[in-house]
């Protein structure tokens, strides 16, 4: 199918989007989070999660080698099992996984630079900020997937310096016995801890959304989501070991924001301004790979009429999805101006799980589909071994719902559901008007 999109995006393109989507505002609180149930034993929820992100990255190396237009998981799902399948991924993917998770995102982001300038954080001021932020970053992305995708890179290199300035002086001020267990995790802590840690782990699913240009999809999308998960993890890990030898048991009074703590122990208050200011280019480079990716699945849609044509229009001159590019955008600052989805991240994490669970049965099953692709792919070793076990991982954690949330879950569905059957008999009625 072809899409007209230039294919400008290269490995390291696609591992610092998965660094800069997976490392997000999560990192600079979830050593507490996980510690508050597990103390210095949360280092097993590090490796769990990591195994299962793994899983799903292999999963997501697989089918993306296979199905390479733009789109990433709706393709991918769609690919494998049919136009409602796609239809029902699509949706939740751009709006029940980013939309308004995007829009919660942003209003951090206005408290967190609120530290500096407090006018931002004001019922007058988020309006015009969050107008400058998705204004500019629809603009970025509007003349070329290459700029957003530099403005990735840089956004990714400016909050990791924080982080790597804590790994480099905070390894020599670890307390041993703050890393002593002392006390055996039951499997129901591990289970909660787990949960709450993953999300920190998302993000491959809106790295890949821009498949119609990678370049070489074949070997860029297994290369670029392993390297990238490869370093997140470890920077995870050496993230979680340090605050906990530097902290001990008053990691848990820093739940706010333990990162800050760290900083401020090792450098003061220059530390915590770093750490600030590390948090708001976190915020700020998520949105801008949202924004650079996300629309490729509203394009997507349009390209396949399961949403309005007009979507998989492409600019002109810069030749970059630029209705789609523009609505996104447009979404994102109405719901960020006008509300605070703190209850509606849950359902967020829900849906991007989901979605995780319908590339890993898509790994399955076009296995078995012919004409995929006549070209050699990237295949996972073990045959379905790998998608089992992750299948398996991906419902034990979706278990571990809350029944409001898990009612949330089914009505977003269900209204789903009934909008396509809505289209559907509309489309059957204009094939057949005399019926």
């Amino acid at each position: 199918m072809k899409e007209n999109l230039k294919r400008e995006i290269g490995t390291f393109g696609l591992a610092a989007a998965v660094v800069n989507m997976m490392v997000g505002t999560g990192i600079f609180v979830l050593p507490a989070l996980v510690a508050e149930h597990m103390g210095a034993s949360a280092i097993i929820c590090f490796f769990i999660c990591g195994a299962l992100i793994f899983l799903v990255a292999l999963c997501f190396a697989e089918v993306g080698s296979k199905v390479n237009v733009s789109g990433g998981t709706y393709a991918y799902i769609e690919e494998a099992f049919g136009p409602f399948a796609g239809f029902l991924a699509n949706n939740l993917f751009w709006f029940g996984s980013c939309v308004l998770g995007d829009g919660a995102v942003a209003n951090a982001l206005a408290k967190t630079l609120g530290f500096f300038i407090p006018a931002i954080d004001t019922a007058a001021g988020r309006p015009i900020f969050f107008l400058f932020i998705f204004g500019g970053l629809a603009w970025i992305n509007i003349r070329g997937s290459k700029y957003g995708v530099r403005f990735i890179v840089i956004s990714t290199f400016a909050k990791l310096i924080p982080l790597l300035l804590i790994i480099g002086f905070g390894t020599g001020h670890i307390t041993a016995a703050n890393l002593v267990w002392k006390h055996m995790p039951t499997l129901h802590n591990i289970g909660i801890s787990s949960l709450v840690l993953f999300y920190a782990f998302l993000g491959i699913e809106t790295a890949v959304t821009n498949g119609g240009e990678f370049r070489n999809p074949r070997r860029t999308v297994p290369l670029g989501i392993l390297t990238g998960l490869s370093f997140v993890l470890l920077l995870y890990i050496a993230i979680q070991l340090i605050t906990q030898g530097i902290l001990g048991d008053q990691l848990i009074a820093h739940k706010e924001a333990p990162i800050a703590a760290v900083a401020n122990i090792l450098f003061g208050k220059l530390g915590t301004t770093l750490v600030v200011l590390g948090t708001a280019f976190s915020i700020l480079g998520a949105l801008s790979g949202e924004v650079l990716a996300v629309p490729r699945v509203l394009f997507a849609g349009g390209r396949d009429g399961i949403l309005p044509k007009c979507l998989s229009k492409v600019h002109p001159k810069y030749i970059t999805p630029h209705i789609s590019i523009a609505l996104y955008s447009a979404m994102v600052f109405f719901f960020a101006t006008f509300g605070v989805f703190k209850q509606l991240i849950i359902l967020s994490s829900a849906a991007t799980l989901m979605i995780y669970l319908g590339v890993v049965l898509s790994t399955i099953k076009l296995r078995y589909k012919r004409n995929v692709s006549a070209e050699r792919t990237f295949t996972i070793p073990g045959g379905i071994t790998v998608p089992l076990i992750a299948t398996i991982v991906i419902i034990w954690l979706l278990s571990s719902l809350s029944k409001e949330e898990l009612i949330g879950v089914s009505l977003f569905m269900g209204a789903l559901m009934f909008i396509y059957l809505v289209m559907y008999l509309v489309r059957k009625k204009k094939i057949l008007p005399g019926a």
